[in-house]
């Protein structure tokens, strides 16, 4: 399945989120890597949500919250057929469904050389 959107700025949470020791743990041991501290944010279409809609959950990895901090669901993808990584589907999020939140090993912006307004495709790994 793939997935277009246009890259939008967040509010900066995801870095804080991604710094978390038990959530960062589980994201290496389930990802094989180490996320960059923060989110790549992409905005889609009503379209693109009905399409996110039919991913089974039972195809997605569950990431499990500790105290306040609640579970993440992941999906593994392709960010332009040239960045591995997962969109994260936080339990609890200030997020509205046309907001993904795409990770990588890596600051994806300086990788791609993208910037807020500039469109993407994900591949999804279902």
């Amino acid at each position: 399945m793939e997935i277009e959107g246009i890259i939008t700025s967040g509010k900066g949470k995801g870095a804080y989120f991604m710094s978390q020791p038990f959530y960062k743990i589980q994201f290496e041991e389930k990802l094989n890597f180490s996320p960059f501290p923060g989110t790549l944010n992409i905005k889609i279409s009503n379209d693109e949500i009905d399409n996110i809609h039919k991913i089974p959950e039972d195809t997605m990895t569950i990431i499990e919250g500790k105290e306040n901090f609640g579970d993440v669901l992941l999906i593994k993808a392709v960010l332009n057929c040239e960045i591995k990584g997962a969109i994260v589907f936080p339990k609890k999020t200030t997020h509205g469904e046309n907001i993904l939140e795409f990770i990588a090993a890596e600051n994806i912006k300086e990788k791609l050389g993208v910037i807020d307004g500039d469109s993407v495709k994900i591949t999804l790994k279902c």
